[in-house]
């Protein structure tokens, strides 16, 4: 992967694509219409000033693919776009934060709905158009506002509107998550965009958040998929913020083919380049997402080496950062090993023999072992707790099984997680 090279532009760096973001009022009428509900008065629908509705569109139509949430309650976001996808062609990707859709005697109806505005103000076929919300459940979504919305940005698509549209995503998220990649294949410059948005109700089971990605590569809708599915598995679906797998989650891809290449359809030694790039991209916003839980002070990344085989790896890596004592630990830099091995003794993996487990912790202040053949060590507590007060901490995990590795990410479990949930809704 070393012919990587992250530039700017996110969404709208391949080749064909533009987007923006705009206020459109989806947030202050389901805020409204929960004031409402829970006070039983009126209040006005004033727009709070933050961008709700995104708007990504191709110049022509593209190959695409998508992976959704495996939660059994899924928005109706997600019906309306599998069906739209059953060709393997998209052109546009509408999306609303603030109101879910999820949960809604109408919904699927007000998806249907968001697709056909989408593609009006376009001049697309309705059916090429992948529809996505994101935010509060079970509240009527406002179609007014998506309305008038859809009509500001079909005006003002850009080059330089994809910042605009990855803010315009965000529900709790604190900072905007964009990104653009480009590698040589066939001898051609491709290049691979995307936005993406997560904090709260994380527990990515591909299921993702809300991802929307491009690129310019010639691939088959096929192939897209297949490289969707295994990129994912070793970065999104590595990624535990609390547990909650959401019911809205959705990794969308496009592919407009102005790059120039051969067309990938099958997995030959261009399908595994764009699938490297896809990848290394993908563990990057991973890392993004984890860091930017609700709350969270601290990026947790666990590693694990010398498992039996990579799925029980991954089912330690996942039991390990999914652990509330873990993450209280780790928001209160307290290097207990103990609730290490206690995560990795419930994950269900087979481990042929706790005593061969080595446990560290490493952050830019250093590294310290606290665990050797499943004991715990006595250590320097002052040098363990600088450690553990970096805003990016690595758990070492080392079992004595066989070769199997993998790597999960989470973050720390703050006051400020259970505060922003105590208060989402109002």
């Amino acid at each position: 992967m070393s012919n990587l090279i992250y530039i700017g532009g996110g969404v709208t760096a391949p080749a064909g694509f533009t987007a923006n973001g705009v206020c459109a009022g989806v947030k202050a009428a389901t805020s409204a219409a929960i004031t409402k509900a829970m006070k039983s008065n009126d209040s006005p629908v004033i727009p709070d000033g933050k961008r709700d509705l995104a708007l990504i569109c191709c110049d022509r139509p593209c190959t695409a693919a998508a992976i959704f949430t495996k939660n059994l309650v899924k928005s109706d976001t997600i019906y309306v776009t599998q069906k739209h996808l059953e060709n393997g062609v998209a052109q546009a990707v509408i999306v609303n934060s603030g109101n879910a859709n999820a949960c809604n005697p109408d919904g699927y109806e007000k998806a249907e709905a968001m697709g056909k505005l989408a593609a009006s103000a376009l001049g697309i076929d309705e059916n090429d158009v992948i529809v996505a919300s994101t935010g509060v459940i079970g509240q009527p979504l406002p179609l007014a506002p998506i309305e008038s919305g859809v009509r500001k940005l079909k005006d003002i698509l850009s080059k330089d509107g994809g910042t605009n549209a990855a803010e315009a995503i965000m529900t709790t998220d604190t900072v905007k998550k964009e990104w653009a990649v480009q590698t040589v294949i066939d001898g051609k410059t491709v290049t691979i965009g995307g936005i993406a948005k997560g904090s709260g109700m994380i527990h990515i089971n591909m299921g993702t958040t809300l991802s929307f990605v491009t690129t310019d590569a010639a691939i088959s809708s096929k192939m897209l998929r297949e490289a969707l599915i295994e990129a994912a598995d070793v970065s999104y679906n590595m990624v535990s913020v609390d547990g909650d797998t959401s019911t809205n989650d959705t990794l969308a891809i496009m592919a407009s083919g102005y790059a120039g290449n051969t067309e990938i359809t099958e997995k030959n030694g261009d399908y595994y380049l764009f699938l490297d790039a896809l990848t290394d991209a993908l563990k990057n916003v991973a890392k993004k997402l984890a860091g930017d839980g609700e709350g969270a002070t601290k990026l947790l990344i666990c590693n694990v080496s010398g498992a039996k085989d990579e799925a029980a790896a991954k089912i330690i890596a996942k039991s390990v950062i999914c652990s509330s004592l873990v993450k209280a630990a780790m928001f209160g830099a307290d290097a207990n090993c103990g609730r290490i091995l206690c995560a990795i003794g419930y994950s269900g993996a087979q481990v042929d023999d706790v005593k061969k487990i080595d446990v560290s912790y490493k952050s830019d202040a250093g590294e310290i072992l606290v665990c050797q053949n499943g004991c715990g060590l006595a250590f320097d507590e002052e040098k363990a707790e600088k450690i553990l007060k970096e805003n990016e901490i690595g758990i070492i995990i080392t079992l004595g099984d066989g070769d199997g590795s993998a790597e999960a990410y989470g973050c720390d479990l703050t006051y400020d997680y259970v505060k922003i949930n105590g208060d989402y809704r109002t």
